[in-house]
């Protein structure tokens, strides 16, 4: 890489990173109007400890996601497995629509779930935030786990099943342990999505029952506070840690 190329890299890099650091950085900043010179302080991370709403609302938003990655891991691997393994017509068409989730805005896709949820009768709620949840990060699981699938070797199955092994052996005892990073990795990318899902979760839950991005986006309408500061660094050193295993896991920088 030229040097020209080097400082746009930079350039790049400053541009993504800078807002995130100078607002972590204002989180240890004892003001509340950003004055300057700097003196640090944990004031606003010992007032986020105190703040019951946003303890609560960080909880529920940790167990739907929890909630979700189980439910869209598990989908995800069998639909993925199927897919690999079985030929059937309209199978094409089934992986082509696997994207538009994850291509289409999520404002037009919490509209159109808020409309049909309350056209079943289901309505705003948490079952219809965590289906929600579930809509949007399956599509991720499988297309991690399916990019794994591409490097296992199909001879392996029929080797299996010549010595007598039944179909749940096989995937169990051959097909999974080969697949298991893609797995992990999904069901990180799938934590990570509903955690941090604000527009579903906007459009979807009930008042007064927010999830936690939701709980900071009111919270800034009524009056910004560094608490917001606070909790948002922490939002996104978790999301980072989470992005970075995925990564590792799914081998996205390949081998060295």
């Amino acid at each position: 890489m030229g040097v020209l190329g080097r400082i746009w890299l930079v350039l790049i890099l400053v541009f993504l990173y800078a807002p995130i650091l100078i607002m972590a950085m204002m989180s240890f900043n004892e003001s509340q109007f950003y004055q300057l010179p700097f003196k640090f302080s944990l004031n606003w991370y010992e007032a986020l400890a105190s703040n019951d709403a946003i303890k609560t609302a960080a909880i529920r938003s940790v167990l739907i996601a929890i909630a979700t990655t189980v439910i869209a891991t598990t989908l995800g691997t069998a639909a993925s497995i199927a897919l690999f393994r079985y030929s059937f017509p309209g199978k094409r068409v089934l992986q082509v629509l696997l994207f538009p989730p994850i291509a289409i805005p999520w404002l037009i896709t919490g509209t159109a779930m808020l409309i049909f949820f309350f056209g079943i009768g289901l309505g705003r709620g948490t079952p219809s935030v965590l289906i929600g949840h579930v809509a949007l990060a399956l599509p991720y699981v499988i297309v991690v786990v399916s990019a794994r699938l591409a490097t296992f070797d199909p001879t392996l199955e029929e080797a299996a099943r010549s010595l007598g092994a039944s179909s749940w052996t096989v995937t169990m005892r051959v097909t999974v342990p080969w697949i298991l990073p893609g797995i992990i990795a999904g069901g990180l990318f799938a934590f990570a999505v509903s955690f941090d899902q604000f527009v579903v979760s906007y459009f979807l839950s009930e008042p007064g029952d927010a999830t936690l991005p939701v709980l900071i986006y009111t919270s800034i309408r009524k009056g910004f506070t560094p608490e917001i500061n606070a909790v948002s660094t922490i939002i996104i050193v978790i999301s980072m840690a989470i992005m970075l295993l995925a990564a590792r896991f799914s081998n996205f920088g390949g081998d060295r």
